[in-house]
Formats: structure tokens, C-alpha cells, sequence
């Protein structure tokens, strides 16, 4: 095993000092969302590692399909109704209501001079005064959220309502579009989770590692659930090139289209696969017909997750033309590309946050400039002109893949993380190669530091 596990968390043992199973309510935005399969992934991975877990979503799930995996988790997630939430607040207010005004003028202190944020924190420590209660009433021994922007401001909330540590993972334009009230949770939480190398250097100055641990723990996915296929350029025909992606300005496919239309010398014949649904996908379909593109690419909509390996093992290569939006949202480390990589797509990518840790230029694939056409279109070329060293790269992604984003890997870490033991990486780690956890002692933890 890449991780030797030590050191038991005291909420995982119960009064009379035997072992009990550690539970850990996880906080999300919402839940389940079709675009985030690695949410999904970690909560049955914890639970494998002997994790009891259960969701509280912040915000209605949107609409649209459901992966089949989530629904084992419908009897498990507990969402907050507006009724709720005002017997919540009610409660709060009879019986702690300094806490609970502290908790809301800190919130709004904290955002005031964002007209756009401040309604949705407000909102968000409001759902989070139910959750606290939730969690009080059912003594969960910790909380867990996903994403650094209200997350974790949930998460803030309810240990200051309640004591309950808390962690969070920072994923990507959560951490990047607005700092705000970052501090704070930085400071408060009992340990951070990033996704990257990247986020972890971000959070520096916000006290991460210098008041509170983090930890890089990638998402990751089920490797063995991609099996992995050489791609050969067809003899006749066009080859065919797939981006899995929501319709959202930072995913660059306004790019992607610039690149096929005007940068497209040698790949006049490539078609394209989009597959997702978001609030640009019509704006995206004019762009294509503008171009004259319409004839070359095919829109499925979102697709559930067995209907996206399809894809992917007809595709002949990927591509992804991420960039960093006006609104500052970005990439973290894409799911999407770690998939094409594990099924033996050669994959082109762009130079963002994390993504060059999963996409190692010239070597498990191939990154552009951001928002560059022509530098998108010539690595595309590159793919199709040398099919040879395609290969070798894809193979090589498969093995970083494997290695490195493997849930059977990130799960236990995650777990470990959870329960508060130490983790020690059993080879040597560099800078641009690892999957570890940052050594977290439980003797040492914030369960008695606040902010």
C-alpha cells in the first residue's frame, strides 16, 4: 500500500473504548450533480475504508440525469427545506441566540462589498444553522465539505455553532474567483484538503500549512472501470476528437471551435464530440454555425457515466481548451481528462492551475497556451501527424493515471485524513509526481483551536 496508517482520532472511539465508526457529515453545494462524479466517488470510497457518511446539500440539485451510482445515497442525504430552516433558526435564537447573531454578523462582515456574494452567504450560514442543529441532535463527530467558497462557509458556521471540527476541499474557481471570509475558514478549520500542488501554493498566504495543515489529496477515480485501448488513426476517414465538458466560458470551447474554423490547416477532417449541457450551450451551438463547423459536431447533452465511457472509447483522441474565465473561474484538476488518460486517449490539454500535474507536456500529453487558438490547433496537429508518439504518451498517462489518481488510493487517504492519523508515504515524493497526504498528527489538531 502506498500509505502506512497510525494514530487514532478520539472520535473514533467510543465511551466505553471500543472502536466506533467515525461519522462525518459531508456538506456540498449540491448533491447529486452529474458533474461531480468525484464527490460521489469519495463518499463510497470512505465508506469502503469504514466511514460513516451521510450529505447535507446546501442548494436544490439541478436538474437533468442522475448517475445510477448516487442513488444508494438518496436515503443518506438530508437537505434543508425553507420550513426547516426557519425552525431552525427559531431554535437557535430561543436557545443560543449570541451564537447564532455572532455566526451572521461575522457572515456578513466578512462579505460585505460584494452585492452578489453577500446574499448567498447569508443564505448559506441560514441552511447551515439547520445543518448544525442536524448535527447536534445526531452528535456527528465531524464535518466535511466540498469547495472553499460556501462549503466551507457552511462548514465555518457550524462549528462555530456547535464546536464540531471541520475540513474542506478546495477544488478550483471556488478558491480562485473571491478571497473573501478565506481567511477565516483557513484559519478555523481542523485540516484542508487540495486537490493539487497548485491550490496548496495558493493557499499560503491565507495561513495554509503556516496556522493550518494541508493535505494533497487528489480526486480520483476508478481506474480499473476504464479499460485502456490503443488508439490508431483510421486508415480512412476523419479522425475523431471528444471534450467532456459543461457549457461555461473557463471549459474554452468558444476556443476549441476558433482553433477547428481558422488555425485548422491539416485537421479540416476532424469532427467533435461535445458532451455536457450548461447555461452556454447555445451560444456555443451559433458559434458553430457561424463557423460552419455544424457539420462536423455532434452535441449529445449530458450524459450519465457508462454513456461517457462509451464516448470515450469511441473517440480517437481529447481535448479540453480550459481557460481562466473574466470571473476568474478555472479548471482545478479536470475529471474528465483523468478518464480519457486511463482509456488510452491521447489527450490535448491547456496549461491551467493543476492541470499540467495530470498533463505532462510531451510526456503523458500535451498542453496549449489558454485562450490560444493556434496554440490549441497545433498540438492537435501534433497528434494527428505522429500518431507513434501519441501512443507513447497515452501509455504513459495510463500509468500516471493508475498511480496517481487511482481511487484506490485516494480513498484510503481520504479516510485517513477523516479519521486524524498520520499518513507516510512509502517512496520517495517529488515536486511534480505525488499523490500524498502532507503529515497530519491528530495529537497536534484544531479540535481545540477556533478562529
Amino acid at each position: 500500500m502506498l500509505f502506512s496508517l497510525s494514530v487514532t482520532s478520539e472520535a473514533s472511539i467510543s465511551a466505553d473504548g471500543v472502536d466506533a465508526p467515525l461519522r462525518v457529515a459531508y456538506v456540498t453545494s449540491r448533491f447529486p450533480s452529474v458533474t461531480e462524479t468525484f464527490i460521489l466517488r469519495e463518499l463510497n470510497a470512505v465508506t469502503e475504508q469504514g466511514v460513516d457518511a451521510c450529505v447535507l446539500p446546501l442548494f436544490p440539485t439541478p436538474p437533468g440525469p442522475v448517475h445510477d451510482a448516487a442513488r444508494r445515497w438518496e436515503s443518506r442525504t438530508f437537505r434543508a427545506s425553507p420550513g426547516r430552516v426557519l425552525a431552525s433558526l427559531a431554535w437557535w435564537l430561543r436557545n443560543e441566540p449570541a451564537k447564532l447573531l455572532a455566526v451572521f454578523a461575522t457572515v456578513a462582515r466578512g462579505h460585505a462589498g460584494s452585492a452578489g456574494i453577500m446574499p448567498r452567504a447569508i443564505v448559506t450560514a441560514a441552511i447551515a444553522a439547520h445543518h448544525a442543529r442536524w448535527i447536534k441532535q445526531r452528535r456527528i463527530h465531524r464535518v466535511h465539505a466540498h469547495f472553499a467558497s460556501y462549503g466551507a462557509l457552511a462548514a465555518w458556521c457550524i462549528h462555530r455553532l456547535t464546536g464540531t471540527p471541520y475540513s474542506f476541499t478546495a477544488h478550483a474557481h471556488d478558491l480562485f474567483m473571491d478571497q473573501r471570509f478565506l481567511r477565516e475558514k483557513v484559519h478555523a478549520a481542523e485540516v484542508i484538503v487540495a486537490i493539487s500542488d497548485f491550490n496548496r501554493r495558493f493557499l499560503s498566504p491565507f495561513g495554509g500549512d503556516a496556522v493550518t495543515p494541508v493535505a494533497v489529496v487528489r480526486c480520483g477515480i476508478d481506474v480499473d472501470a476504464y479499460p485502456f485501448e490503443e488508439r490508431v488513426r483510421p486508415a480512412k476517414g476523419s479522425a475523431s476528437a471528444l471534450c467532456v465538458a459543461s457549457f461555461q466560458d473557463y471549459k474554452g470551447h468558444a476556443v476549441l471551435l476558433e482553433a477547428l474554423a481558422r488555425h485548422g490547416h491539416g485537421l479540416e477532417g476532424m469532427s467533435l464530440t461535445l458532451v455536457g449541457q450548461g447555461p452556454l450551450e447555445a451560444q456555443v451551438r451559433r458559434q458553430a454555425a457561424a463557423l460552419r463547423l455544424t457539420g462536423r459536431i455532434r452535441f449529445t447533452g449530458a450524459l450519465r457515466e457508462q454513456e461517457v465511457l462509451d464516448e470515450l472509447m469511441a473517440a480517437d483522441l481529447f481535448v479540453l481548451a480550459s481557460l481562466v474565465s473574466a470571473r476568474r473561474f478555472t479548471e482545478g484538476v479536470p475529471v474528465a481528462l483523468m478518464e480519457a488518460m486511463a482509456c488510452g486517449l491521447p489527450v490535448v490539454a491547456t496549461e491551467v492551475s493543476g492541470v499540467p500535474e495530470l498533463v505532462r507536456d510531451g510526456d503523458t500529453g500535451l498542453l496549449a497556451r489558454p485562450a490560444d487558438p493556434g496554440s490549441l490547433a497545433s498540438a492537435l496537429r501534433r497528434v494527428i501527424q505522429d500518431p507513434d508518439a501519441a501512443r507513447m504518451r497515452a501509455r504513459r498517462a495510463r500509468v500516471h493515471v493508475q498511480r496517481e489518481f487511482d481511487i484506490a488510493t485516494t480513498g484510503p487517504a481520504m479516510a485517513a485524513l477523516l479519521r486524524g492519523e498520520t499518513a507516510r508515504s512509502d517512496r520517495p515524493v517529488d515536486r511534480e509526481d505525488r499523490v500524498t497526504l502532507q503529515r497530519f498528527d491528530a495529537s497536534s489538531s484544531a479540535i481545540g483551536r477556533r478562529a
